[in-house]
């Protein structure tokens, strides 16, 4: 499957004869639950075609001031549980009574613990979902006006992406501090261990009467509460980061896309790289041509774009990414060859010449894919010449 792309003065987009099916899958970023489980210390269940471009100009008090973003009111989240009271029991006077006391206060100090653990933990997810929110409506607003059009590099759009930078980097904080709740929870199940292990013991110490074993099994069966609570704590603590994680690495890489369309004055689309992940979700369909194809031919492949550099600032970058992009719906893993095709003729100065330009065109084209979010390591450059052509192109070809 290929796309057939000759950009000389205008950019046409001429597809194959051959009828194209492929799959895609949409590699989502991470959602933010309102609705989420979240684990209860009192050990209870939980609750829970093509179009014209307009350049509309930057109005004035667009210019004076940063347009703000009034993201919607966060959900309602469950609020943390109050950590239950450890059952008490009336002292024995023996010495096992004494342990279990003793044991009964290091088992509340583990519960206000896990309390306070779990309100820290609600608490940071809702500071993420609104940093996501926050977010997202400045990537909506960059979206809308690069969807107008606008001018390349709008000084407005590029304080809009340094915010959405910003509140992206916020989340990976959230992230982190994530990361460093799981370190403290997981600390406790060191003394709720030793706390299992004690109760246990003391049923083999002497000098117990029936009142010291009863609240021992009572000690033990809360330890055990406990115990769950903190693996569930863990556990999702561990999926969120997860989920966190991919979620940040994608959005990042759809923020290097939306620079280059802001550099260009134009809406891209997402990053190449997502759209690579994307394929399988669904059956993508694209209508076929008849048109033959004609134009240089390598190796006997046809090439899926050429950029003809006939004339100074050629716009190639919306028809190559149209290109690369159906081609990654369809075809995920396919690589890509750049070769760099210089005429055929004149003196060996010119030719010379030729060749030093084709370069530079070429290493644009290049950075142009990287910025789109397609990974270097899928690209590959080489050089030709062919006689047929008039000026300086650029292929790209499918591998």
């Amino acid at each position: 499957m290929v796309f057939w792309v000759r950009l000389s003065g205008r950019v046409n987009l001429r597809r194959s004869t051959g009828a194209v099916l492929g799959a895609a899958i949409l590699l989502s970023g991470c959602s933010f639950s309102s609705e989420s489980l979240w684990p209860s210390l009192t050990g209870d269940e939980p609750a829970g075609t093509s179009s014209q471009r307009i350049n509309v100009p930057p109005s004035q008090a667009e210019q004076n001031s940063q347009p703000t973003f009034s993201a919607p009111p966060p959900p309602a989240m469950a609020s943390a549980p109050a950590p239950s009271m450890v059952a008490s029991g009336q002292p024995t006077g023996t010495l096992v009574g004494q342990k279990v006391a003793q044991l009964r206060g290091e088992l509340q100090r583990l519960k206000g613990q896990l309390g306070q653990q779990n309100a820290q933990l609600q608490q940071i997810r809702q500071m993420t979902t609104n940093n996501a929110q926050r977010y997202h409506g400045t990537v909506a607003a960059i979206g809308a006006r690069l969807q107008l059009g606008t001018t390349p590099g709008n000084p407005i759009l590029v304080n809009q992406w340094n915010a959405a930078q910003a509140e992206l980097d916020r989340i990976s904080g959230d992230i982190a501090t994530m990361n460093s709740l799981a370190n403290q929870i997981a600390s406790n199940s060191a003394l709720a261990t030793y706390v299992l292990g004690s109760a246990r013991e003391a049923y083999g110490l002497t000098g117990a009467i029936d009142e010291d074993h009863r609240q021992l099994a009572l000690l033990e069966d809360e330890t055990n509460r406990a115990v769950v609570l903190i693996d569930r704590l863990l556990s999702e603590i561990n999926e969120d980061v997860a989920r966190q994680t991919s979620y940040v690495a994608g959005e990042r890489s759809n923020l290097t896309t939306l620079s280059a369309s802001i550099k260009n004055g134009e809406l891209h689309g997402s990053s190449l790289l997502a759209r690579a992940f994307s394929a399988g979700a669904q059956p993508a369909t694209f209508s076929t041509s008849s048109t033959p194809r004609r134009g240089f031919v390598a190796g006997g492949r046809q090439p899926l774009v050429v950029i003809r550099f006939d004339r100074p600032n050629v716009p190639y970058q919306q028809a190559l990414y149209t290109a690369v992009a159906k081609t990654m719906q369809v075809r995920p893993e396919a690589n890509f060859d750049l070769v760099a095709v210089t005429p055929n003729r004149g003196s060996a100065s010119e030719q010379a010449m030729a060749q030093s330009t084709i370069k530079k065109h070429t290493n644009s084209v290049l950075k142009s894919l990287m910025d789109m979010g397609l990974p270097a390591s899928r690209i590959s450059l080489s050089a030709s010449s062919s006689a047929s052509a008039a000026s300086n192109e650029v292929h790209i070809y499918i591998r």
